[in-house]
């Protein structure tokens, strides 16, 4: 249902851009391996609150780097 758009998450460039290994970002945010891939590969149907508050602690980043809402075309 993208009607209305759809919302990216940029944690994978994130994680490259840190330098940090994806294991240590995921032991920092309390995360297992799965759930971490999950958001790195934009397979989340919805967003975690808190877990989007453990990643931007993790990454020292603020929700806008992590998050980017795309509209849909034509709207």
């Amino acid at each position: 249902m993208r009607q209305f758009g759809f919302v990216k998450i940029h944690l994978a460039e994130l994680i490259q851009k840190s330098g940090l290994k994806k294991a240590e970002v995921g032991r920092r945010a309390l995360m297992e391996r799965t759930q971490l891939n999950s958001y790195c590969y934009n397979r989340i149907g919805r967003i975690d609150l808190d877990v989007i508050a453990r990643l931007c602690t993790a990454l020292n980043c603020n929700v806008g780097e992590l998050l980017e809402f795309i509209p849909e075309e034509g709207n």
